[in-house]
């Protein structure tokens, strides 16, 4: 990485007054978290995605699919946040303008000092009733708890406290639309934005990959963080190779140390 791009994309971070940060599976990946397809290990891995992930292998055999998403919601509980999101809190605190949008199904951002991230692809930790899709309220039998269910094992889920429906997991499966008002917030960020970062993602899961190109079709300055190259990288201004714990910290240091010296 070239010296001068990070001087760069700190001017350009600490003049920001409006910021989009955009998140993807990398970014939680750097906490241990694996996306749904690598959760498939061990005894699960008898199991495909498209099995466990939809509407209809729920309501065909919920107690399997609650299994196996109270498998990967105790997982995500022994994860910690790491430097990188503690670095978008930052952004979040100190640009009073910006919006953090992720399409991970994780806390982390919560737990790292985000207020309200724009969740795309839902949360493994806001389920919902299956009758009406109200968020639904439930004694959680693992709430606070860091034991892991047993991997394969099947749980029954959970009545809806209200109507005793079903609750299901609050994520997007396969075959759903992305909320709508979620989707509406992060596009009308994304258009709004004089920066936007995305951090960790492979800009190839539409709708959600389309964000960071409505941002730079309105004229945003686009700060890619990853690894490696992604088709996005043709859109950004900048491209920073590297991970988010690594990247991140210092770019969010050097943004804010020029502006104070000013």
């Amino acid at each position: 990485m070239e010296d001068v791009l990070p001087r760069r994309a700190a001017q350009l971070l600490g003049d920001a007054r409006r910021v989009v940060v955009f998140t993807g599976a990398g970014i939680s990946a750097e906490s241990g978290v694996p996306t749904f397809r690598d959760d498939l290990t061990g005894l699960w891995a008898r199991f495909d995605a498209q099995r466990l992930a939809t509407a209809e292998a729920f309501h065909a055999d919920p107690d399997l699919v609650w299994g196996w998403y109270e498998w990967r919601r105790s997982r995500v509980r022994r994860a910690e946040p790491h430097a990188g999101h503690r670095a978008i809190a930052a952004i979040e605190a100190r640009v009073p303008g910006s919006t953090v949008i992720t399409q991970n199904v994780d806390d982390l951002h919560e737990r790292a000092g985000t207020r309200a991230a724009i969740h795309l692809h839902g949360s493994l930790f806001t389920p919902r009733c299956v009758a009406a899709a109200h968020p639904a309220t439930f004694e959680d039998r693992h709430d606070g708890d860091a034991t892991q269910p047993p991997e394969g094992r099947r749980i029954p889920p959970p009545r809806c406290a209200s109507c005793m429906a079903l609750v299901r997991p609050g994520v997007v499966w396969f075959g759903e639309a992305l909320p709508e008002a979620a989707l509406t917030a992060a596009v009308e960020a994304a258009a709004a934005c004089d920066v936007f970062l995305t951090v960790g993602t492979s800009g190839v899961v539409y709708p959600a990959a389309e964000i960071p190109r409505i941002a730079a079709r309105a004229g945003a300055a686009v700060i890619q963080i990853n690894p490696e190259p992604t088709p996005l990288d043709q859109i950004c201004a900048i491209n920073l190779r590297g991970t988010a714990a690594q990247v991140l910290p210092a770019l969010v240091a050097a943004a804010w140390k020029a502006t104070d010296e000013r």
